[in-house]
């Protein structure tokens, strides 16, 4: 176990407070919480994890992660309970467990067993408390956070409404150059608009019309940059918009900025 040295660090958007592996954890009960957030992987043997009053099996692959002042215990049920866990703080650790979809305690399964590499690698730095390695910790830290998103698979649901909205996704790329309907895009996968919606909202968390001016707004500025003599007018017929009046509001709402703000920006003029 390595405490981790946070008199500078807790200026860091996110700091490890304590690293740690035991071949076999013991029953831990924190009726309390704990004042950190916490991240455990199981690596082998199975445990019991209790959060409040709901209690589930832990195995190997399976990670825990217990926010701040939460109550908490686990303990082993089988001889030996292998696991390796990180404790860190910080004014982004929220967030960055929310990108990953993680917004309260409780259990994940990882799409691969496998010790989690930035985890490992954070083991295997030298245990001392210098600058030099906890600002190391603190990458690793960040790197593990934002790994988990892809560490972690969607829900079963939600990986089946993935794939059903997909054609259309897919349809919206390749006609993103003339007007879409919604009843267009229901028709791609054979359901009604209103179903439609509430499958964007669920996969992509956008209307369909927010989606499609995000992307006609990515193609815009791809060819602003590909074809600089291109007029703004010509961007906007190219990218599906009416008149080039609403394609600048639009662009603007949607980046803070006018399309020739950008150009200027970036030195496209």
């Amino acid at each position: 176990m390595v405490f981790c040295e946070t008199d500078e660090t807790v200026q860091l958007p996110l700091y490890a407070t304590t690293i740690g592996y035991w071949e076999h954890q013991e029953e831990t009960e924190r009726p309390a919480g704990f004042p950190d957030y916490q991240l455990h992987q199981i690596l082998d043997g199975k445990g019991e994890l209790k959060i409040k009053d709901k209690r589930q099996i832990v195995g190997p692959g399976d990670v825990f992660i217990t926010f701040p002042d939460i109550p908490h215990s686990y303990t082993p049920v089988s001889r030996e309970w292998e696991l390796a866990w990180i404790s860190f703080q910080g004014r982004e650790a929220g967030g960055m467990l929310s990108y990953a979809g993680i917004r309260e305690s409780g259990i994940w399964r990882l799409r691969e067993p496998e010790l989690l590499a930035p985890l490992k690698e954070m083991l295997l730095l030298p245990g001392g408390n210098d600058l030099e390695v906890n600002l190391e910790r603190s990458k690793l830290l960040y790197s593990l956070l934002l790994d988990l998103k892809r560490n972690l698979p969607p829900a079963p649901n939600k990986e089946d409404e993935l794939v059903r909205i997909k054609p259309v996704l897919e349809h919206i790329e390749l006609h993103l150059h003339r007007t879409l309907t919604l009843k267009e895009l229901s028709e791609v996968i054979s359901v009604s608009p209103q179903y439609l919606c509430r499958l964007f909202q669920r996969t992509v968390h956008d209307r369909p019309v927010t989606y499609i001016n995000k992307q006609r707004i990515n193609r815009s500025k791809q060819l602003m940059y590909q074809e600089r003599e291109k007029k703004l007018y010509e961007i906007a017929q190219l990218t599906g918009f009416e008149n080039a009046s609403y394609f600048c509001a639009v662009f603007k709402r949607l980046t803070g900025m006018k399309p020739e703000q950008f150009k200027q920006l970036h030195g496209l003029d």
